[in-house]
């Protein structure tokens, strides 16, 4: 079983007094904790099984502490990263963390990828998103991403959705771990401010159908301009991975089939680069009718 209550880690020891409440040290990267957190860093059975993921850095931890995410642990290397640094951080948690754990560089080592400068490193219980649960617009522009392989490429998706105002983003069979720590770093921290729900293709179809948004599915055979589209409305925008696009079930009971209009000679976008284009023709076609 994975260590769960610090105070059972024979090697804490008590920090002088502070602001923080439950301050505590570990100094050798074998400690049973620190060895589980690299576990939850580079096994997604892990992270599934145990219901926690791995998150780094000052800027993602303070998005992820605004909306509401739950850390067990948020660990610093004192060397480096100042006392006050987290303290500043951890004012903007809406649920305090579990434990707050200074440790040495060595530590530090196994758990994060950027060592050099200040950084914190936090231990987050997995906040499972249902399509019931979203908190939808009065005109919903949500994102459906399917068969996505790469890491760094649903990262960057979340990032732009995340810019471009868009409700949730739908992960449907996915071949890439949404809390893998490579989606969360591509991200910069979006994955806590976008809404993620992971389900089934026919899952997703049926939930859009029933709150009326139309869908909109990328494909390269009879298939209308994207700038031809009223995305004024409420829609989802399907997209899959290069290799594969999406499945047929999305052609078949989508609203229109759309194509991105491309003038050189290379026939496909990367596709964060298509979720991008396509999200901001949204933003433009909807700022332009509200002027």
């Amino acid at each position: 079983m994975p260590p769960n209550d610090l105070n059972d880690l024979n090697d804490h020891q008590p920090m002088s007094q502070s602001k923080l409440n439950m301050l505590k040290q570990i100094t050798s990267p074998q400690n049973p904790f620190i060895k589980n957190t690299g576990l939850l860093v580079t096994k997604r059975r892990e992270r599934e099984a145990q219901g926690l993921f791995v998150a780094e850095g000052l800027r993602e931890l303070e998005l992820a502490f605004r909306n509401g995410f739950e850390a067990q642990a948020v660990l610093f290397d004192e060397s480096v990263t100042r006392l006050a640094q987290v303290e500043n951080l951890l004012e903007q948690a809406v649920v305090p963390p579990g434990e707050i754990v200074a440790v040495n560089n060595a530590v530090f080592e196994k758990i994060a990828y950027r060592t050099s400068v200040p950084n914190v490193v936090a231990v987050f219980k997995i906040k499972t998103t249902t399509p019931e649960s979203l908190p939808l617009s009065g005109c919903p522009l949500v994102l459906v991403m399917e068969h996505i392989e790469k890491p760094g490429n649903l990262g960057a998706v979340l990032r732009t959705a995340d810019a471009a105002g868009a409700d949730a983003v739908f992960v449907c069979d996915p071949d890439v771990d949404v809390f893998n720590p490579n989606v969360v770093r591509a991200s910069l921290g979006a994955i806590f401010t976008v809404p993620v729900v992971v389900s089934p293709p026919q899952e997703t179809l049926d939930f859009l159908k029933q709150k009326g948004i139309r869908i909109f599915a990328t494909w390269l055979e009879a298939a209308k301009p994207l700038y031809d589209c009223d995305l004024t409305q409420p829609a989802a925008l399907v997209m899959g991975a290069e290799s594969e696009g999406i499945t047929p079930a999305w052609v078949a009971q989508s609203d229109e089939r759309v194509i991105i209009p491309m003038s050189g000679q290379v026939d496909s976008l990367n596709v964060s680069a298509s979720a991008a284009v396509a999200l901001f023709e949204a933003v433009r076609q909807r700022r332009q009718k509200r002027i």
